[in-house]
């Protein structure tokens, strides 16, 4: 698992019974025309999963990796 990922997992609290911590699950998929024919898989997301109640939430991995400071982002995404 990434650090992008383990910090997911250690910083998500559920939104829905507001239990701390998740399984983080990596998916990657290709977008339309060349890249879906050479099976280019360019979208890459988190599937955050809360521990307790098996809610779901979506991550873009490009926009969180791209940030410069993922842990400063993060902290603001899942403020205590």
């Amino acid at each position: 698992m990434g650090k992008v990922e383990e910090i997911l997992a250690e910083k998500f609290v559920c939104s829905k019974c507001e239990h701390h911590g998740a399984d983080v699950e990596r998916l990657a998929m290709s977008g339309t025309g060349l890249s879906r024919l050479f099976e280019v898989q360019h979208h890459r997301y988190a599937f955050v999963s809360c521990k307790n109640c098996g809610y779901t939430e979506v991550y873009n991995l490009k926009t969180l990796g791209g940030k410069d400071d993922v842990g400063t982002l993060l902290e603001i995404l899942f403020a205590d």
